[in-house]
C-alpha cells in the first residue's frame, strides 16, 4: 500500500498569523514523532536556558504521533489525515494556573463551533480536558483532548499545550471506543486537518494570553454554556467521593460534585470522572 501523501499545512501563512501575537514564534511540521508534547518539553529541558531559540514560542505539528499521550497516561490514537495533533510551547506566567485546560477547551470549541444566539452548542466540554460532540444533553462522543504540561526554564515557566482532534472517520479497536468516537467531518463535511489548525491556532494563542492576564474567571461563563457534566450523575476516583451529581465548576475551575447534602470540590490532577450510563445504555468515560 502506498504511503499517505503529506498534507499541505500552509506553515508560512500560520507563521504570518501568529507572529504579531507571539514574536519569534516558530512553526514546524513533522511527518511523524512519538509525541509533540514530549519533544517540546525535552527541547526546553535540554536547553536549560542556554539556547535562546528553545525558549521561544513554537507550534509543532505532527502528521502522525506514534506514542501520543493523553491525560493520566492514556494513549491518543492518531493517523495521517484523520487526526490533527499539535503542541504549542510558549512562556506563560499567570497568577494562578487553575482552570487553564478549561480555558483552552473553550477557545477550541468556540473556534470550531462558534456561539450563536439561541443555538444549542454542538461541542461540549467534559471536565477537565476533553471536547465531545453532543448527541443529547450530557451525552455524546469524544472529539478531542487537551494535555497541558509545564517545565521551568531559568526564571520562566514554559507551558506546552497539546491538542488532539479527530478530523475524519477512522477504524479503531473496540478498546479505544469506550467513550465513543466523533470527528470534525460530522460538523463540516469538508473538514481537513490543516484547515482545522488554521481555524484554531490564533484563537488558542489569544486565549492563552487572556488567561495569563485574567485567569479562568473570564472564561467561566463560556465554559458553563458547554459544560457536558453539569447536572449529570458521575462516578469519580476521588477518595471518599465515589459518585454524585456534577454541579458545575467554581471560580478556579474545580469541579463541584454534590453527594447528599454536601458539595465536594475536585481539582484536576490524578482524578478520573466518568458519566454514569443512561438507563439501558453503555458507560461513557
Amino acid at each position: 500500500m502506498a504511503a499517505p501523501a503529506h498534507l499541505q499545512w500552509g506553515a508560512e501563512a500560520l507563521w504570518h498569523a501568529l507572529q504579531p501575537l507571539l514574536p519569534g514564534v516558530a512553526v514546524e511540521v513533522l511527518a511523524h514523532t512519538e509525541s509533540t508534547n514530549t519533544l517540546l518539553l525535552e527541547r526546553s529541558r535540554v536547553a536549560g536556558g542556554r539556547r535562546a531559540g528553545d525558549a521561544q514560542p513554537c507550534l509543532l505539528v505532527a502528521e502522525q504521533q506514534t506514542r501520543g499521550r493523553g491525560r493520566l497516561g492514556r494513549d491518543w490514537q492518531s493517523s495521517i489525515g484523520a487526526s490533527l495533533t499539535f503542541s504549542l510551547a510558549l512562556p506563560l506566567a499567570p497568577r494562578d494556573w487553575s482552570g487553564l485546560s478549561l480555558a483552552v477547551g473553550v477557545a477550541l470549541a468556540d473556534a470550531l463551533d462558534p456561539p450563536a444566539d439561541g443555538a444549542t452548542a454542538r461541542i461540549g466540554l467534559k471536565w477537565p480536558n476533553d471536547l465531545w460532540l453532543l448527541d443529547a444533553p450530557g451525552r455524546g462522543r469524544k472529539l478531542g483532548g487537551i494535555l497541558i504540561e509545564t517545565v521551568a526554564l531559568g526564571q520562566r515557566r514554559i507551558a506546552v499545550v497539546g491538542v488532539g482532534l479527530n478530523v475524519l472517520p477512522q477504524p479503531l479497536p473496540a478498546t479505544a471506543l469506550t467513550h465513543g468516537y466523533a470527528c470534525l467531518q460530522e460538523l463540516d463535511a469538508a473538514a481537513a486537518a490543516p484547515q482545522a489548525l488554521a481555524r484554531i491556532a490564533v484563537p488558542l494563542v489569544r486565549a492563552l494570553q487572556r488567561f495569563q492576564a485574567e485567569g479562568f474567571a473570564s472564561f467561566a461563563a463560556d465554559f458553563r454554556r458547554r459544560d457536558l457534566l453539569h447536572g449529570q450523575r458521575v462516578t469519580t476516583t476521588a477518595p471518599g467521593l465515589p459518585a454524585g451529581v456534577a454541579a458545575g465548576v467554581d471560580e478556579d475551575g474545580a469541579l463541584r460534585v454534590r453527594a447528599g447534602d454536601h458539595v465536594h470540590r475536585i481539582v484536576a490532577g490524578e482524578v478520573s470522572v466518568r458519566l454514569d450510563p443512561p438507563p439501558g445504555g453503555a458507560a461513557a468515560c
